[in-house]
């Protein structure tokens, strides 16, 4: 029996994707095999549909870094026909295929049951980008960050990360700056629960090696000039997590945070992060994230829609989440 995906290939430098149909015979090794509802847009899927960045590392490949669904059967003692699942990250969309495709063969170990608090559609409107806001907010946690010591900066705030980031953030306390280019969209991140609108305009330049401390702690999208401007403005004994590269894989700053304030600098891997830690990120996901201010960022689009919607995103168009209904 057939079932639709969309399919990437490559032709020389250029990578192509669209609409095909094919069969379980083309899906490739797993031990539970997924009746896909959802996956979702994010930026390094948008990243492996231009080429712009070697996501894809096996043509022709299903893209797609996440889903959400049903298993269907499985082999794996930890799931069985019925259980409502999602993956993030792991191999999907680099050497295995992923999450747009209406069927998915996976290994048990890269799934975590959906908690009973969410949605398929709720769990992709979450998605790669919620689960690694959720691990951000948990480093900063972690670092001994409270919301008694200071405002919190995000940015890249109109994104999907960033969006439920301040919306996380808010819900937990937290004063919230909100970095964007788009301040026209200002009322949409204060929506959200941020406080302060400033234009990332003012952090993404060549900036002083230390600078006038302004926040406690930060969730970085971008890197590059701001990452190194937002450490040289982080208080004494401030936490920074980092997770983007939208500016740029470079760091042009200095050690002095680390050396004369104390700073922390935590990197943030949603790809290869642990069983435990995804657990724990989908839990707080379910207490901490209010799910009206989820649904507030939220589109969505069709299989087909893909490959446009990606472009929109690498151009910093497209607001908040994005998710793929692969059925429609």
């Amino acid at each position: 029996m057939s079932f639709k995906a969309l399919l990437a290939t490559k032709n020389g430098d250029a990578i192509s994707a669209g609409v095909v149909d094919l069969t379980e015979q083309d899906l490739m090794p797993g031990d539970v095999t997924v009746a896909v509802e959802y996956s979702t847009v994010n930026y390094k899927d948008a990243l492996a549909l231009s080429g712009r960045s070697p996501v894809i590392r096996t043509f022709p490949l299903i893209p797609g870094i996440d889903l959400a669904g049903v298993v269907e059967t499985s082999t794996h003692p930890g799931f069985a026909p019925g259980d409502r699942v999602l993956v993030n990250g792991w191999g999907l969309s680099q050497t295995h295929h992923g999450g747009y495709a209406q069927k998915a063969r996976v290994p048990g170990e890269w799934l975590v049951k959906i908690p009973t608090a969410f949605s398929s559609q709720e769990a992709m409107a979450i998605g790669t980008a919620g689960y690694t806001a959720m691990l951000s907010v948990l480093a900063l946690e972690h670092g001994g960050v409270s919301p008694d010591q200071g405002d919190i900066l995000v940015t890249g705030a109109n994104g999907g990360a960033g969006s439920i980031a301040i919306a996380l953030l808010s819900t937990l306390g937290y004063r919230v700056v909100a970095s964007t280019g788009r301040l026209e969209e200002s009322a949409y991140l204060k929506e959200l629960g941020a406080a302060e609108i400033i234009d990332r305009a003012t952090l993404s330049g060549a900036g002083a090696p230390l600078a006038k401390e302004r926040w406690a702690g930060a969730i970085d999208a971008v890197g590059s000039h701001t990452l190194a401007n937002v450490l040289a403005q982080t208080r004494y004994r401030g936490v920074v997590a980092a997770f983007g590269l939208a500016q740029g894989a470079d760091l042009p700053g200095s050690v002095l945070p680390f050396i004369l304030r104390n700073v922390t600098l935590a990197g943030i891997d949603s790809v290869n992060a642990p069983y435990a830690a995804r657990e724990q990120a989908w839990t707080r996901l379910a207490t901490d994230l209010d799910v009206g201010k989820l649904a507030r960022t939220t589109q969505m689009i069709g299989l087909a829609e893909v490959p446009a919607l990606a472009e929109q995103v690498l151009q910093g168009r497209v607001q908040g989440r994005t998710v793929v209904d692969v059925n429609a």
